[in-house]
């Protein structure tokens, strides 16, 4: 019934990287090897993979960051995601004949808040400057890449999207997805690169990048100008989080889904999860349950909160858990999760690094959807996200489109302390599965004492927005029936497919002895390594 990976977890002591992509993670370990620090090894990763994974991520999309600070002992978080347009409006939309956003749509992109990211992060934590941690993706993309099996699948996926504009056809092979094996020329990509290297966040939010962004999104029906880039700014949040059995696990605050996770660990939390068995029939419904409510409660009250009042204290207290956690029948699956009522008051790459002082940075760097929008700046190899698809039309949502708001996030970067020491810097990458994805992954390690390898191989479920959830093919079908036998609608992922089940990272350190083990996604083709 478990997912064996056959890895083994990667054991060191001066300092790791573990994201999805082997290229990209020693890219960022050349950093701490060359006296660099976790937050300068992530932007490099970050950077690298935005060559070698590029429907993944890029300069074209936005960031999330926690980082520990190992010396002052505490969490931080950035925001480097991106806002709508300032003339983005709804009614533009609906005239345009649409209900929602297009996911292909000029409409669908959003600011770019990647490049302020990087940029910000390293001046405030990191130690080198930015034309150092982007020489190894400026090399991938000038000399080329070797194509992996995984990027190689994932690419193949969204030829059809690339295809719909000629520009698209920068970041194809003579018209095609790359083969595994070949090799890959990103030479507008790396002089967009070369020109952040040598000219900072300007090089990117302003000059002739900005106005060949802001031309292309205009010329395609957008709103996008070169104002709306020249204002982007991240900002520094104070992180979120709850306690699981004596862990603190640390989440981004909205507009991101981390919210979420902390909902559904505060309900199972309450459950004899431990005493049910892992991987159970009992197990998987009870967390599948969870999650269902979670979601409801974060689709209904997410949205920017320096916009839209967002009930954050309200969600996350352990009052409110029970009261959601008396929902769930034992025997049946309920046939429409709703909302909870919170009183009337004013309303996926990811990638983690720690190093030999302690200091930790779990961080990720998304464009959504694959190759985000499918829009690529031409003359760039820019492609361009398509976040602010979730935005609601509804103007009485919290997440409803409006000008310089951000949208619903679904990137979340996670951490988790003991006794005010660092524990974990993980991530689970992969649309709705990320929040999931972190419930199941604490309680692998919390509930059952997994070690991160095998808290990552463990067979996972996805619950569906739909009220669906999907199980991988390895699952006996005893399990299977028995959660059909309850009420759930129950799908199987096979295959290369298994990508969308998440793509888990994790770096754990003792803090004893400083020693840090990691582990990576066996359903990726990445890698954790040390030094």
């Amino acid at each position: 019934m478990y997912f064996n990976s056959r890895r083994s977890a990667i054991h060191a002591k001066h300092g790791m990287v573990a994201t999805s992509q082997p290229l990209a993670s020693m890219a960022g370990l050349r950093m701490m090897m060359n006296g660099g620090n976790a937050i300068d090894a992530a932007v490099a990763t970050a950077a690298a993979l935005n060559v070698v994974e590029p429907m993944s991520t890029g300069v074209g999309g936005d960031l999330f960051s926690l980082i520990w600070i190992a010396k002052e002992k505490r969490v931080v978080a950035l925001n480097a995601s991106g806002r709508a347009p300032s003339a983005a409006a709804i009614e533009d939309v609906i005239k345009a004949g649409h209900t929602g956003i297009p996911n292909t749509s000029a409409f669908a992109v959003s600011v770019p808040g990647t490049v302020n990211g990087w940029d910000t992060i390293l001046k405030e934590y990191g130690t080198m400057p930015l034309s150092e941690v982007l020489k190894p993706a400026i090399q991938y993309a000038e000399e080329g890449f070797p194509v992996s099996d995984i990027v190689a699948y994932q690419w193949q996926r969204d030829v059809e999207k690339l295809q719909l504009h000629p520009s698209g056809n920068e970041l194809l092979l003579n018209g095609r997805a790359p083969n595994e094996g070949d090799v890959f020329f990103m030479p507008n990509l790396a002089k967009v690169l070369r020109g952040i290297a040598e000219g900072g966040p300007d090089a990117f939010y302003k000059g002739p990048v900005a106005e060949k962004i802001a031309a292309y999104i205009q010329e395609l029906g957008g709103w996008m100008t070169t104002q709306d880039l020249a204002n982007d700014a991240p900002d520094w949040d104070q992180p979120i989080s709850t306690d699981y059995h004596g862990v603190t696990c640390w989440e981004c605050p909205p507009n991101g889904q981390g919210l979420i996770a902390l909902i559904a660990m505060n309900i199972v939390e309450g459950m004899d999860i431990k005493g049910m068995g892992s991987q159970s029939v009992e197990a998987y419904h009870h967390e599948i349950e969870a999650m269902r409510l979670a979601f409801a409660d974060g689709m209904q009250y997410i949205g920017d909160p320096r916009t839209d009042y967002v009930p954050i204290d309200e969600l996350l207290s352990k009052s409110y858990a029970e009261d959601r956690r008396g929902l769930i029948n034992k025997d049946r699956a309920m046939a429409a999760a709703d909302f909870g009522k919170i009183p009337a008051i004013h309303d996926t790459v990811y990638l983690s690094a720690v190093d030999e002082e302690g200091n930790g940075c779990s961080f990720i760097n998304s464009l959504f959807a694959g190759f985000g929008s499918g829009l690529v700046v031409p003359g760039t190899g820019i492609a361009l996200q398509n976040r602010a698809a979730l935005f609601s039309l509804n103007p009485d949502h919290p997440n409803a489109l409006a000008p310089n708001k951000r949208p619903f996030h679904t990137i979340i970067p996670a951490m988790a302390t003991k006794n005010d020491e660092l524990w974990l810097s993980f991530g689970v990458m992969g649309g709705f599965m990320q929040a999931q994805g972190h419930m199941q992954v604490i309680s692998n390690m919390v509930d059952f004492d997994m070690g991160p390898q095998q808290a990552i191989d463990a067979l996972r479920f996805s619950v569906d927005l739909e009220g669906g959830v999907t199980l991988e093919e390895e699952i006996d079908p005893k399990i299977v029936k028995g959660l059909e036998d309850k009420g759930h609608t129950v799908g199987i992922r096979e295959g290369y497919s298994r990508v969308t089940m998440g793509g888990a990272q994790i770096i754990e350190r003792n803090p004893e002895t400083g020693m840090l083990m990691g582990a990576s996604e066996p359903r990726k083709s990445g890698s954790a390594v040390g030094w």
